[in-house]
């Protein structure tokens, strides 16, 4: 418990803080400064890899979707204003991530999205609830992983698919030098963290459909449960 409190309260400094969807986003000077400083990105770059990691929810969507992590939704609300008839869940551990999230839902007018506050690690949802998991940039942050990967798998309906992106070690060493030496002591990310290989021989053996690639250090997926 005390080191999951100690990354929500890491994240507490990028919650109330527009500089996180500018890096995010790679939509200011300094945003894109920091993309090619650390991930060797320029915003085409960031975009492909967010796009890909989107592609797994289908145009039209009315289903039910849990994103966990929601972070600021900087990168989801905007979708969220196409998908009127879906039922959207989104969860998060750090009170100040959601809340930058819930206010950009409101200020978007949706109706559809709901916030709550929880673990990833022990969702507080039934088996088979959701039709979409979506994990934007979550897994390198969650300090146990493979309790994650169980109840994002547990919480999907057959048929249904998870999709998202996260950081991988060894694809970029300057990326894998600051995260280490920066990222890691803020407690932003927490290791272990997956290879390219060790994610796609995991997602493999969990999924009946895999489709997996990156761009620079993050991978991105999108996977059918049986």
């Amino acid at each position: 418990m005390e080191r999951k409190n100690r990354i929500r309260n890491a994240y507490r400094l990028t919650g109330s803080n527009s500089f996180y969807d500018s890096m995010i986003t790679c939509s200011t000077t300094l945003g894109k400064a920091v993309g090619k400083l650390v991930w060797d990105m320029n915003a085409e770059d960031c975009a492909e890899y967010q796009t890909k990691a989107l592609s797994g929810i289908p145009e039209g969507f009315s289903g039910r979707l849990l994103e966990v992590p929601v972070g600021t939704g900087v990168l989801t609300v905007p979708v969220y204003q196409t998908m009127p008839r879906a039922l959207i869940t989104c969860l998060d551990y750090s009170p100040d991530m959601m809340a930058q999230a819930s206010a950009k839902a409101e200020r978007a007018g949706l109706q559809n999205v709901y916030f709550k506050q929880g673990d990833v690690g022990a969702l507080p949802f039934e088996d088979n609830s959701f039709d979409i998991v979506l994990s934007l940039n979550g897994f390198h942050a969650f300090p146990d992983k493979d309790a994650a990967f169980k109840e994002t798998f547990r919480v999907l309906k057959s048929g249904g698919v998870l999709c998202g992106c996260f950081y991988v070690k060894g694809l970029c060493k300057r990326t894998d030098f600051i995260i280490r030496r920066i990222y890691q002591p803020l407690r932003f990310f927490t290791p272990p963290y997956e290879t390219f290989e060790s994610l796609n021989t995991r997602l493999k053996s969990m999924y009946s459909q895999v489709e997996i690639g990156n761009v620079k250090a993050i991978a991105y997926f999108v996977c059918r449960k049986e």
